[in-house]
């Protein structure tokens, strides 16, 4: 039997990060976006427009310390709900680059 008695029972924890984020599509477009949330297996984005479940998405966090590469990684959306004016995207990361 599990020990887990904190409320999200996830094999990974989220660590809130509000950082800036870009975000290129499988068309090739590029765009910022906010990440709100991060976890070994995914993250919570705020973007400004909606995109599709199952679209396949590059992102990049620049770092801010010359110590750590940016967090390049390959995502899939898995969900996409409006969130004021914008819309928040969760993701499944499917490949880290760096």
């Amino acid at each position: 039997m599990s020990m887990k008695d904190y409320s999200e029972k996830r094999d990974f924890y989220r660590m809130q990060v509000d950082s800036e984020i870009q975000i290129t599509d499988s068309q090739g477009r590029s765009f910022s976006a906010l990440c709100k949330d991060l976890s070994g297996t995914g993250m919570q984005l705020f973007v400004s427009e909606a995109i599709e479940e199952g679209a396949e998405l590059h992102t990049l966090m620049p770092s801010t310390n010359d110590q750590f590469p940016p967090f390049e990684t390959v995502s899939t959306v898995v969900r996409c709900t409006a969130d004021g004016d914008g819309y928040l995207l969760g993701t499944s990361i499917t490949k880290v680059k760096r």
